[in-house]
């Protein structure tokens, strides 16, 4: 069965947008209110290229907040438990925010570019509203804004052969979430080593959208040496790889999760004593000992792909849900992620998600499955 999007003024298109038309595009979702590429017409194809080569994405969509002004810091902090004290200029960090109530609202990236000055590499919700309401509420003195950024990914094990001859050899030394603020030549961007997929690769955070197809063509003219191609992140790379996936894994308004049942307890650190939204909420979560976890699924044989989570039974007992499968050429089956309660052992029998077309056998699995 075949859909369309319909392509209208009420989604923002990217800054590279017209170039990916030009490229081929055959599919379209909406992320932060905004076009992404879905696939290019031979999603095989570009999960190959992402595994064995280098591909390019349209991440446009992944926005950013920013925080600017004297308590930008503070700020921050109160957005998420992680302690930041210890981030310097030019460092990322993977940074969970909740909401009163402990509830994961987003997963984004930080990158701290002064000591006024953050961004906040958003997945799909409205978290520079939710930001904006925290500092009006608190009288801080920051502004908090969508800038003009566009990111555009270029991953794979090739992808450092792409970037670096673009840009120079530093861009080898970058740890992972690092990033430094340079220029194409006068196209101005960030540059982070950084990307959705465990592949490796590197972020181009565009800081002028009017320059989006120019910054496309030159990636793509770099790489063709690697035999670069066009794509989109990857479902099935990311569930093979253990990667979140905020709106996917997990959504506060219908399947809520905690920091801890997602697995990001080691990036809390109560006793630092830090404010943050959520902290009596997560002190209470502790006290109370986690009722969830976060676990693979294998999926016994064919099984039709819901699109969207679906309950995980013992019996005539819901004991969980998984909140997407996909089939594994590598994995050689259907693999899937989510949440199954806390007294369910890794050996647990009789355990089954139920599918359009019936109930289907799974066991649990460790993430990743692939490392």
């Amino acid at each position: 069965m075949t859909f369309e999007i319909a392509i209208g003024p009420n989604l923002r298109k990217s800054a590279y947008f017209d170039a990916t038309v030009r490229d081929g595009v055959r599919s379209f979702s909406v992320y932060n209110h905004m076009y992404i590429p879905g696939h290019f017409g031979d999603p095989e194809g570009e999960y190959d290229l992402l595994l064995n080569g280098v591909t390019m994405w349209d991440v446009a969509a992944q926005r950013q907040v920013e925080l600017l002004g004297e308590d930008a810091g503070r700020l921050a902090q109160l957005l998420t438990p992680r302690n930041l004290a210890s981030t310097r200029i030019g460092c990322g960090r993977y940074v969970p925010l909740c909401d009163h109530d402990g509830w994961l609202i987003n997963d984004p990236v930080l990158l701290k570019l002064a000591d006024d000055r953050y961004w906040l590499s958003v997945a799909d919700s409205d978290i520079h509203l939710w930001a904006l309401a925290i500092a009006r509420e608190r009288g801080l003195n920051v502004a908090v804004r969508e800038p003009d950024v566009s990111p555009l990914a270029v991953q794979g094990p090739k992808a450092v052969e792409v970037i670096a001859p673009m840009f120079g050899d530093w861009v080898r030394e970058l740890k992972y979430f690092g990033f430094r603020e340079t220029m194409l030549g006068d196209i101005p961007l960030v540059l982070a080593r950084s990307g959705w997929s465990k592949q490796g690769g590197y972020e181009l955070y565009l800081t002028d959208r009017s320059r989006g197809t120019e910054l496309w063509t030159r990636v793509k003219e770099a790489g063709q040496p690697f035999g670069i191609g066009p794509g989109a992140p990857n479902d099935i790379e990311r569930l093979e790889s253990g990667l979140v996936s905020y709106g996917a894994d997990m959504r506060v308004q219908d399947y809520p999760a905690t920091p801890y049942e997602m697995g990001f307890g080691p990036l809390i650190d109560l006793a630092a004593g830090h404010d943050f939204i959520g902290r009596a909420a997560l002190e209470a979560q502790v006290r109370g000992g986690q009722t969830r976890r976060r676990v693979g699924l294998m999926v016994e044989g064919e099984a039709a792909l819901p699109g969207h989570p679906v309950d995980l039974r013992r019996g005539d007992e819901v004991v969980g849900h998984a909140s997407e499968i996909a089939y594994s050429r590598r994995m050689g089956g259907v693999i899937g992620v989510g949440l199954v309660r806390g007294d369910i052992g890794d050996d647990a029998q009789g355990l089954e998600i139920c599918l359009p077309e019936g109930p289907r056998p799974v066991r649990l699995a460790a993430l990743p499955f692939i490392k």
